[in-house]
């Protein structure tokens, strides 16, 4: 008897070609004249990028990397390329183009596809990649010399999905590493349902009639399974955004498309309930589950958007490494202010330095294991083995257990935080305000802002004889062009000097509080 195909297109697309949810939309985009895509057309369209590949010399498990905006072009390129047996590698689009050249050139990718809104950034990081043949545009685009995908997919048959193990590498996320360096992340076919059969199906409880908005974008883990793994696994409907979500876009994707889930992260949430506060928008979607994630959700902002909302936050932890949420708190037991309990399917500990758990009111650094770890991180062995762990897989996250066995987030092992859900290195912080001709050394921890969410500051001593000035905005723009818009210092404080040790390591404990 032949074994069962572990490709994990299979389940999520062409069981619903024929099914019952054939002709429902699985994707709409928000907005005047966005495309609706229905079950039966993804399963066609990504059934055609094995063709495509075949033409362009794309072959079984080359990598190609994917720059998209969140429109229905990414869920045909990504299904179709696990349909093919090519591996997707999910870019962030909000990187700078010496990122974007260090990840084509790590990743070794054969193919881009990328959004025209992205190209300005992304082309001169082609620039003597030795690996990228091919660059396909998901859109129109007058760009010499590179084909439109909508164009090369309409001159191919659709295919079936290739047969895959379980455990063969289906796809690539990128997560950023303590210095900054981004780290592939390798998760297997079987690593998407696994998500669906316990957090999708246990916690979320996800419905065949619910319609799914996500404002986390498709590139994160997080929102790679809030808008296709969990509502493509029931037939569900997803609502897709390509612009930035600020609390006037995010309110009229609700009040337009009425979802049942939302999914979001801290920073918007708090974002959104000042918006409401103040009398700028009114919400006027009935929401069924909201959720959270990237970041600790603070108590108060999850008190006042269930006032204002009539829904709890399911506020929760994931990582990259685990592709989604393996802790949270749960519909009708939400505490804030904690990150609730192990999701089922997944065992947790906490443990001390010395590898020993941790009691009731102890601090340790969390411990996961479950069926969607990832394999590893691609080229970085060292780091693999500090992280995977035989079957368990350290999160560098520190958390008190209390005694009704919830976890209470307490901070990092390290120096790393999150910026709305992302996370970001203060060495590449400091490197890049260092590269700023004014600079002479700098050093970035976290600071809470109004709403007790953490964002960068910077201590920056300048060189002799240049006036501070102006420089704060410069210096915050300069930040934002050479890493990422998110990682900017808040707030820059100009200090004469920085204190460090004896052998000349800055104390970065010394400038929090």
């Amino acid at each position: 008897m032949a074994a069962e195909n572990g490709n994990a297109a299979v389940w999520f697309v062409d069981r619903h070609v024929a099914g019952a949810a054939a002709d429902k939309p699985a994707f709409i985009e928000a907005g005047e004249g966005g495309r609706t895509l229905t079950y039966a057309e993804l399963g066609r369209e990504s059934g055609r990028m094995a063709a495509l590949y075949e033409r362009f010399g794309v072959n079984r498990e080359d990598r190609v990397a994917l720059l998209l905006l969140d429109t229905a072009d990414f869920p045909v390129i990504f299904w179709g390329s696990l349909k093919s047996g090519v591996i997707p590698v999910a870019l962030n689009t909000l990187l700078s183009t010496e990122v974007y050249a260090a990840i084509l050139a790590d990743s070794r990718a054969k193919a881009l596809f990328v959004s025209p809104e992205l190209l300005e950034t992304v082309l001169p990081a082609l620039a003597g990649n030795p690996w990228l043949k091919h660059v396909f545009v998901a859109g129109p685009t007058e760009a010499s010399g590179m084909s439109g995908l909508a164009a090369e997919l309409a001159k191919g048959d659709s295919r079936p999905s290739v047969e895959a193990d379980p455990d063969e590498c289906a796809f690539w996320l990128y997560s950023s590493g303590s210095t900054g360096k981004p780290k592939g992340v390798r998760h297997v076919h079987s690593n998407l349902k696994a998500t669906a059969d316990t957090y999708g199906a246990q916690v979320l409880g996800i419905e065949s009639s619910d319609t799914v908005y996500s404002a986390a974008k498709l590139f994160f883990a997080y929102g790679l399974g809030n808008a296709m793994t969990f509502p493509m696994s029931v037939g569900a409907t997803t609502v897709l955004f390509s612009g930035r979500p600020t609390p006037d876009s995010v309110t009229d994707v609700l009040n337009r498309h009425k979802p049942t889930v939302f999914g979001g992260v801290p920073t918007l949430y708090a974002a959104l309930v000042n918006h409401f506060e103040s009398g700028k928008g009114v919400l006027d979607a009935k929401l069924r589950r909201c959720i959270s994630a990237g970041e600790a959700l603070p108590e108060e902002i999850g008190k006042r958007w269930e006032k204002l909302s009539g829904c709890e936050i399911l506020d929760g932890v994931g990582s990259t490494e685990m592709l989604h949420i393996f802790l949270s708190n749960r519909p009708g037991d939400v505490a804030y202010g904690t990150s609730g309990a192990g999701v089922p399917g997944y065992d947790l500990r906490l443990v001390d330095e010395h590898g020993a758990e941790v009691g009731v009111g102890e601090v340790g650094e969390l411990l996961v294991s479950g069926a969607s770890a990832a394999a590893d991180y691609w080229n970085q062995r060292d780091k693999s083995r500090a992280t995977f762990e035989g079957r368990w897989t350290r999160t560098g996250d520190k958390y008190e257990r209390r005694a009704d066995g919830r976890l209470v987030y307490c901070g990092r092992t390290d120096d790393m935080f999150k910026v709305s859900g992302i996370w970001v290195a203060p060495f590449e912080v400091e490197q890049a305000l260092v590269a700023h001709p004014a600079v002479l050394e700098a050093a970035v921890v976290a600071a809470r802002d109004e709403d007790g969410l953490e964002k960068p500051k910077a201590f920056v001593v300048l060189k002799n004889g240049v006036d501070a000035g102006l420089l704060d905005e410069e210096l915050k723009e300069h930040v934002k062009t050479r890493i990422g818009k998110w990682k900017y210092p808040r707030w820059i404080v100009f200090a004469d000097d920085l204190p460090k040790t004896a052998t000349g390591k800055i104390q970065r404990f010394k400038l929090r509080g």
